[in-house]
């Protein structure tokens, strides 16, 4: 599995492409959420996921946007996280967030970061430190909650996420899609 943590600028049109079809098979075919992905946001996001043989027709194994807060809402936002039907529950959704924790603390140190996730998934952003802030209301059908982790400068980004691995085993992140 390798890893890429790239600006809009730095994607290849190849990988551009993986991802939006990903996302696409993941939301719109998998999930039946009919929405525009392709929203005029990606452009100034971070994008972080791994690819495994970029040869296969589906070679994101997992992927996660980033987008930079602004002066009226300065919170960082995680969206369309996902994880390929073939790498649920075996841990790739962990990483994924700690490799995504990991960008927000070196690109935008002490901003919080938020994200919005099905209610199921509660617990497993729990782990990481994200705490609920709002909800639940309905998404596509589905009830979902946001949840919001603050950055604390003074401890570092890896005590944390073992301190909080070391509470809560795995969890089965087939919801996560």
């Amino acid at each position: 599995m390798n890893w890429k943590t790239l600006e809009f600028e730095q994607l290849s049109a190849r990988e551009l492409y993986l991802i939006l079809r990903a996302r696409s098979a993941v939301f719109v075919v998998e999930q039946s959420h009919v929405y525009l992905d392709a929203d005029g946001r990606d452009e100034e996001s971070l994008h972080v996921f791994a690819v495994e043989d970029m040869g296969r027709p589906m070679p994101i194994l997992a992927y996660a946007r980033v987008r930079p807060g602004d002066a009226e809402d300065p919170e960082i936002t995680i969206d369309k996280v996902l994880t390929s039907p073939l790498r649920r529950g075996d841990g790739t959704a962990e990483m994924l967030v700690e490799r995504v924790l990991q960008a927000i603390a070196e690109r935008w140190p002490g901003h919080a970061a938020r994200v919005s996730a099905p209610l199921g998934l509660r617990e497993f952003y729990e782990q990481f430190g994200f705490r609920k802030t709002e909800g639940p209301y309905l998404e596509h059908g589905v009830p979902f909650i946001g949840l919001t982790r603050h950055m604390r400068a003074s401890q570092p980004l890896a005590v944390l996420r073992r301190r909080e691995r070391d509470r809560a085993a795995l969890v089965n992140t087939f919801e996560m899609l």
